[in-house]
């Protein structure tokens, strides 16, 4: 079975890229985050030509998430109770079962700055997250995203740029390690070039090519899952070429 999570920065933008990728990489389940459409724009005839069922969550222009499943899609589920919002709930998680599997597509809030109130509100986002994920009851699950953290300073390209700014705090750093507490584990790529297997690379010339990126895109599995990996890697080639998402995808293969 093939899982696969990526950020694409607008599904219609990218729609050309997205169906190619699909076609050419044939993961049986994709997380996709930041579609910036409404759950009934989503292109789901257009991927249902490759063989997908979709479950979509969206409230127009910004985030977005969708779980594309040709494997089966059950007991699908939108948000999480309780769950934060600025000032109401985003379109920011959406839960699917694929083949036996508790499937979970996430976009976590930016945060802008420390000091501000999206700082607050993704630091209280994560947490519901936490609580919702402790509560699911099986023990295949599969948490994918855009996480907008980077785990450790090893998952940045230069730890000094970042002092002080979100993504890197210690704060959203415990927040997500909070989640491993509930018995998941980062399923780290296996790196293409250099040493860190980075996700996103702004859109400002020479950030890609230099490699001057972040991890901040992850596969967390819980234990029964990740005994299942057998593979996992970044996609670098989809950020290449033209209008690229700014993110790349994360590929797991699992037995």
């Amino acid at each position: 079975m093939r899982i696969a999570t990526w950020n694409v920065n607008s599904v219609k933008a990218r729609l050309p890229r997205l169906l190619g990728w699909l076609a050419d990489t044939s993961p049986d389940v994709v997380c996709l985050q930041e579609t910036k459409c409404a759950a009934g724009a989503f292109p789901t005839a257009e991927v249902a030509e490759l063989g997908y069922l979709t479950a979509a969550h969206g409230d127009g222009r910004w985030n977005g998430v969708a779980v594309l499943s040709r494997v089966g899609l059950a007991d699908v589920a939108t948000g999480f109770p309780d769950e934060p919002g600025f000032p109401l709930p985003e379109a920011r998680a959406i839960a699917a079962d694929c083949a036996g599997i508790r499937v979970w597509s996430v976009y976590v809030p930016n945060g802008r700055t420390p000091d501000s109130a999206h700082y607050a509100y993704k630091l209280a986002w994560l947490a519901g997250l936490r609580e919702a994920l402790a509560a699911e009851p099986g023990p295949e699950l599969v948490v994918c995203g855009d996480f907008n953290v980077a785990p450790t300073d090893d998952d940045v390209w230069d730890p000094a740029v970042f002092a002080g700014s979100t993504h890197v705090t210690g704060p959203e750093r415990a927040a997500l390690a909070r989640l491993t507490e509930i018995g998941l584990v980062d399923v780290v790529p296996q790196p293409m070039k250099g040493p860190h297997p980075y996700t996103y690379w702004d859109y400002r010339a020479g950030m890609f090519p230099k490699n001057m990126g972040m991890r901040i895109d992850l596969v967390l599995a819980s234990a029964a899952v990740n005994r299942r990996v057998r593979a996992a890697y970044v996609d670098r080639d989809a950020r290449k070429g033209p209008s690229p998402s700014d993110h790349a995808p994360i590929v797991v293969d699992l037995d």
